[in-house]
């Protein structure tokens, strides 16, 4: 062919790029324009934060990581960034993680202590590194060596007060199981069957088939999704874990396919309860394949929340599913759940209630 006929056909392939484009947008985004932000909990700055990040025209990552990062700053509900969930320790430690929906990258950072920005070190683990997780000592190092702030003290006036008041609690209730304390505070050794005692205080007894110790403001993660203006998904999370957990306790917040999934093709899922039971299930896995395979993000997410019911009916938690056409919904059990949602039809953040099933 002569190049002026392919300088003549130049306008056509033009038109048929820009057609084909607006197509595969349309029907990526469905029936709602983009961008979409969905976030657990009425954590309405964070959702905000996100949503001026995506409509200005970033990501969906980065746009997950501002509004992460929004509520690590704000401490939500004390169980996000730096300052609550002591440990039997008293001290402070995250867990955050990043997804990206598109290459099913993640980038995460587990019982990292020193350093207040959960979520950016895992995008940096992300971004910087062939990994998908780093832990502890270490996660640190890394985030610091990459450029973010510390060490630095994690724990709050209010963080070491509640631990104190633990302690004076003879340390109840706490995580552990089958053990006998040497003092009222440990440390414990594995109990002797042959030595009659008393069961400890929080100790589930006799169904154990349940979630001890959970509630909104000591077990909580923030867990969001954003589709961005070219319909793009990313999942991240960020939490500082378990009150009074074991020192060394990775929950679920760092683990994809637990606490959040994206997959760009389908939709994403966030979660948060129990994440020592959600762990064993992969709910947000779960929810998201539901959605491959048909099902609606309703359907999709009672379906994962059901799967760990059955075999533990005593769980506690909850999760969103929004699909690749913004559509959303939420289920849980055991209590009463919140997610936020902002969308181009929305004025504001509008917070959705989720009664258990």
């Amino acid at each position: 062919m002569s190049m002026k006929k392919h300088l003549q056909l130049l306008p056509y392939l033009f038109i048929f790029s820009f057609v084909f484009s607006t197509a595969l947008v349309n029907e990526v985004g469905g029936s709602l324009q983009y961008p979409v932000v969905v976030s657990t909990w009425p954590f309405l700055e964070a959702v905000r934060a996100a949503w001026n990040a995506v409509e200005s025209g970033l990501s969906a990552v980065d746009a997950v990581v501002e509004g992460c990062s929004a509520c690590e700053k704000l401490r939500c509900d004390g169980t996000v960034g730096p300052g609550g969930s002591p440990d039997e320790n008293g001290e402070t430690t995250i867990d955050a993680m990043v997804m990206d929906g598109v290459t099913m990258e993640v980038g995460a950072v587990a019982a990292m202590r020193h350093v207040p920005e959960g979520i950016k070190a895992a995008k940096l683990v992300l971004e910087y590194t062939k990994h998908t997780m780093l832990v502890g000592d270490q996660a640190s190092a890394f985030a610091i060596s990459m450029g973010l702030p510390g060490p630095t003290n994690l724990s709050s006036v209010e963080s070491i007060e509640k631990w104190t008041k633990w302690k004076e609690n003879y340390c109840q209730p706490n995580f552990r199981k089958s053990v006998i304390p040497r003092d009222n505070c440990g440390p414990y050794h594995p109990n002797d069957p042959s030595i009659r005692r008393c069961l400890m205080s929080n100790e589930l007894s006799p169904n154990e088939f349940g979630s001890a110790n959970v509630d909104l403001h000591s077990h909580d993660t923030i867990s969001m999704a954003v589709i961005d203006q070219v319909g793009r998904i990313a999942i991240g999370t960020s939490t500082n874990g378990a009150t009074f957990k074991i020192p060394g306790r990775v929950g679920d917040g760092p683990i994809a396919g637990s606490s959040a999934y994206a997959d760009a093709e389908v939709g994403a899922c966030g979660a948060t309860g129990d994440g020592d039971i959600m762990m064993r299930f992969l709910p947000c896995y779960q929810a998201v394949e539901n959605m491959r395979l048909g099902m609606e993000p309703e359907v999709a997410a009672k379906d994962a929340i059901s799967r760990i019911v059955r075999k533990y009916p005593g769980f506690i938690g909850a999760l969103f599913a929004v699909n690749r056409s913004g559509i959303h919904a939420g289920a849980c059990h055991g209590w009463t759940f919140q997610y936020s949602v902002r969308n181009p039809a929305m004025n504001d953040v509008e917070v959705f209630t989720v009664h258990p099933q």
